[in-house]
């Protein structure tokens, strides 16, 4: 793998349990480096689970992951993880915690970075992380994710506890430190809104596959919002994402194959509203790297 690319998955799957069901299957994406990529979709899409096989923490049952150009064990040094629950010592100071981030991380640590981000949220080095809020707890993992200066940081619902001015801030030290050290940032939600300003790459989970893939301007340049008479519009040359006819009245959004039916009216889709038509969906044709070529 080239070392412009962060992570590649191969026809990945995941299977907990002999007769377990598939939590992912037949994944194929690749991420750039140096991008800040949204993982989103539906409770139980399988988003927590490709971000853990990123991690290394747990192994595909059939398929592939490369990450930064090895596997995700050998990456492992390289990796910064937040999972959704957060999980530190209750019993530790925020300044024990770190110090535990410098020891598991010898020749990685970056002190300053993890102190900047504790300090940006006006918390007391001496506090125990069992005081601490959501919010600051969240505040202090990501302390120990970024003091490492990972080259791939993994962020699983990172947000969901943080009130929007919190909300904003962190994304800001986020972006700060992608644009700053080049770091790849994969950060999952299930709420689009959260991340349509921040990122610039997207993967689309939904039942375990991979709906959406790349860049979310060319994602979005490739549909468009069509609407006009619905005895008038013949849209059988065109990949259909999702169409609706109201009366008389047709809306859809497409891939276009070439020139629409004339009389149409057209608009660029959101980001939320290409998301939300693929997941309502699932028979749509997926839209990755590998079906576009």
């Amino acid at each position: 793998m080239s070392s412009d690319t962060a992570l590649r998955a191969d026809a990945l799957g995941k299977r907990f349990g002999r007769r377990g069901g598939w939590a992912l299957r037949d994944c194929s994406f690749r991420l750039p480096a140096g991008r800040v990529c949204a993982v989103v979709g539906p409770n139980g899409a399988g988003k927590s689970t490709l971000l853990a096989l990123a991690a290394g923490l747990t192994s595909p049952t059939e398929g592939s992951l490369t990450v930064l150009g090895t596997t995700p064990a050998a990456a492992r040094p390289r990796v910064g993880f937040v999972a959704q629950d957060k999980p530190l010592y209750p019993q530790l100071t925020i300044a024990e915690t770190l110090r535990m981030g410098a020891d598991l991380n010898p020749g990685h640590w970056d002190p300053a970075v993890a102190e900047q981000v504790v300090a940006g949220g006006g918390l007391d080095a001496k506090a125990r992380v069992r005081s601490l809020s959501g919010g600051q707890r969240t505040r202090v993992a990501l302390a120990l994710a970024l003091g490492k200066r990972p080259g791939l940081l993994l962020l699983d619902e990172p947000m969901a506890d943080l009130d929007p001015l919190a909300r904003h801030e962190l994304m800001g030290t986020l972006m700060a430190q992608a644009a700053q050290y080049g770091t790849t940032i994969m950060m999952s939600s299930h709420v689009v809104a959260e991340l349509e300003d921040s990122c610039d790459h997207l993967l689309l989970v939904g039942g375990g596959r991979i709906r959406l893939a790349g860049e979310i301007d060319e994602l979005l340049a490739a549909h468009l919002r069509v609407a006009g008479a619905a005895d008038s519009a013949d849209l059988g040359a065109h990949t259909v994402v999702e169409s609706r006819i109201t009366g008389r009245q047709l809306t859809a959004l497409v891939r276009p194959a070439g020139p629409l039916p004339g009389g149409l009216r057209t608009a660029a889709p959101s980001l939320e509203e290409l998301v939300l038509a693929h997941l309502r969906n699932p028979g749509a044709p997926a839209l990755t790297e590998e079906s576009a070529a």
